[in-house]
């Protein structure tokens, strides 16, 4: 019996760790953003590949930059939304398509949107500035998912 418990027990736990959890930041869209990143960052074909309607679009994100307030807090970006909610985007860095890594002071996270000549966009941030703009499709970024409520 104490085995089947602890066996439970284990389950749930496990279970607990991996819940998805979506914030909702008062957004028009009614988009929820993923309170973490996942795991590993990716080039954009596999995160595409991986995640596919999960990763954020381009409007998205533009509507994250536009509608939220963005505070600086030494290792990323607190994104809060006009209902108080926030999100924390960490400055996770990026590798870029010569496999050299930026670390630091840099966040790049990938959106589903497409671009031209092999390139798609993405939500790019320092301590200085926060924006959406193109990218090489084989640099790897980080990845925050979405959906809808």
């Amino acid at each position: 019996m104490k085995k089947i418990l602890l066996t439970i027990t284990m389950c749930l736990m496990a279970l607990t760790m991996n819940a998805q959890q979506y914030v909702d930041l008062g957004l028009p869209s009614g988009t929820l953003w993923k309170d973490a990143n996942e795991s590993e960052m990716l080039s954009f074909d596999a995160a595409f590949l991986t995640y596919g309607d999960s990763l954020p679009t381009r409007a998205q994100f533009d509507e994250l930059v536009e509608k939220c307030s963005w505070t600086w807090t030494r290792k990323g970006y607190k994104v809060t939304g006009s209902n108080g909610n926030s999100i924390f985007l960490p400055a996770s860095g990026f590798r870029d398509c010569k496999g050299d890594w930026q670390v630091g002071r840099h966040g790049n996270y990938w959106t589903s949107t497409i671009g031209e000549l092999g390139k798609s966009w993405s939500c790019n941030f320092n301590p200085t500035m926060f924006g959406v703009g193109p990218v090489e499709q084989c640099s790897w970024r980080a990845v925050r998912l979405v959906k809808s409520k």
